[in-house]
């Protein structure tokens, strides 16, 4: 009884230091991320598997070095830009990310919709994306961050469904661990687009911001001391927030790439026949499995879009923020989120494929990092702001090897696309 005990304890512990890297690793595995790795899986089957194996290490490289940013300095990256860097820069990071964000909250809200209505068929996608966008800006603006925070941390738990569906079907365990571990090229643009939107919606511009403010968060809020220590702890959770992050995307890809590839179903044009394609395959319960997952990450990845953006604009613009504030102490703040939460509403109204337009967020993100990795490395290896916390030669490494893989991955899309 007494080791039951201590066990409870334990994981009541080791929850509760679960903290900014656990929801933004969840949080990549949004309604884009499901989009993007759905249709790669149902186009090329497991032959892009060996992604989640590569961008591990760079994921966590660019998250810690977001997080430890956070940590030092006690301003978001956009604050931390805006002090040490060239206003230009500033305005083109806010240029690109905010139609790229509000974009990405519109076709997760869109996604979410046409779920939805999977789930009732006789209410409209549309009441749906106005009912959990109703949803959600009630919960950002009224609930206080320790609350967002766990309900976060809880949603989280949702991701692990997808671990679940390839067990219930027919899977050749054997090409799997082959295609993970050798990594298979094809010189076609539908296949860089395909890489590129992978690590676009892997490494996404906007997680750096949230990680980054979400830190700054976490020391304000608990009254933390920045050390040793406590880089050390942050360290770890970036690294289990990651890991949670790569093994979805690892079973998205790998569920659909047997299910969907094998069937012959190799375009997904939307995020419901993306649900609804598993129903005669793999039996109701992959299908409910997935329909639920799409909901869970909708609710996970727009608080942080918003917030992300949000963050941005307060401190380009020198606002109040902060989750932890009320809205009468930081209305610019939360004005941000109500308005790109319905400015992605909006877009629900014009016609624009969910499915298509998460796809290209994802390449747009692919394009775009790189420039933004870039300034964080430089940032973390300047003393004056990071003073002795600056990179070590493996966060350099792999920072670089990011940098330039992304690079790459956009160069040969852009002139795949141009060849025709």
């Amino acid at each position: 009884m007494n080791k039951s005990l201590e066990l409870r304890a334990k994981i009541r512990k080791f929850w509760r230091t679960l903290g900014p890297g656990l929801i933004t690793g969840a949080s990549d595995d949004d309604p884009s991320g499901i989009a993007t790795y759905s249709q790669s899986g149902a186009q090329f089957g497991t032959a892009l598997l060996w992604t989640a194996l590569v961008t591990y290490p760079l994921m966590v490289s660019i998250q810690e070095m977001c997080a430890r940013i956070g940590l030092v300095t006690d301003h978001g990256l956009t604050g931390v830009i805006k002090r040490h860097y060239s206003k230009r820069i500033l305005y083109l990071i806010l240029l690109v990310s905010f139609p790229s964000i509000v974009l990405n909250i519109g076709a997760d809200i869109a996604g979410m919709g046409a779920v939805g209505q999977m789930l009732v068929p006789q209410i409209p996608a549309v009441v749906f994306s106005i009912l959990f966008t109703g949803l959600l800006m009630y919960g950002i603006v009224v609930w206080s961050y320790r609350r967002i925070s766990t309900i976060l941390k809880w949603l989280c738990i949702v991701l692990f469904s997808y671990l679940i569906i390839p067990f219930l079907t027919h899977t050749d365990w054997l090409l799997v661990a082959k295609e993970t571990v050798f990594p298979k090229f094809e010189l076609t643009a539908e296949y860089f687009t395909a890489l590129v939107g992978i690590l676009g919606t892997t490494i996404s511009p906007y997680l750096f911001f949230w990680q980054t403010s979400m830190e700054v968060e976490e020391v304000n809020q608990r009254h933390l001391v920045v050390d040793k220590r406590m880089i050390n702890l942050m360290q770890k959770d970036v690294e289990g927030g990651m890991f949670v992050t790569n093994i979805v995307f690892f079973f998205i890809i790998l569920t659909t790439g047997t299910v969907l590839f094998n069937a012959g179903i190799r375009d997904v044009q939307t995020v419901e026949q993306a649900a609804a394609a598993l129903q005669p395959l793999a039996g109701r319960m992959a299908y409910a499995l997935f329909a639920v997952g799409v909901l869970g990450t909708g609710f996970l990845a727009v608080p942080v879009l918003a917030g992300a953006l949000s963050y941005m604009m307060a401190e380009i613009f020198d606002w109040q923020e902060g989750l932890d504030k009320k809205f009468h102490e930081a209305k610019g703040f939360y004005i941000t989120i109500i308005v790109s939460l319905i400015l992605g509403l909006a877009i629900d109204f014009v016609g624009i494929s969910p499915i298509k337009a998460l796809i290209y967020t994802a390449v747009l993100y692919g394009v775009t990092a790189p420039v933004l990795i870039a300034l964080i490395l430089h940032i973390c290896n300047n003393k004056k702001i990071m003073k002795e916390y600056v990179n070590g030669f493996w966060s350099n490494l792999l920072g670089g090897l990011t940098f330039l893989l992304m690079s790459a991955a956009a160069v040969l899309l852009v002139w795949f696309q141009f060849k025709g």
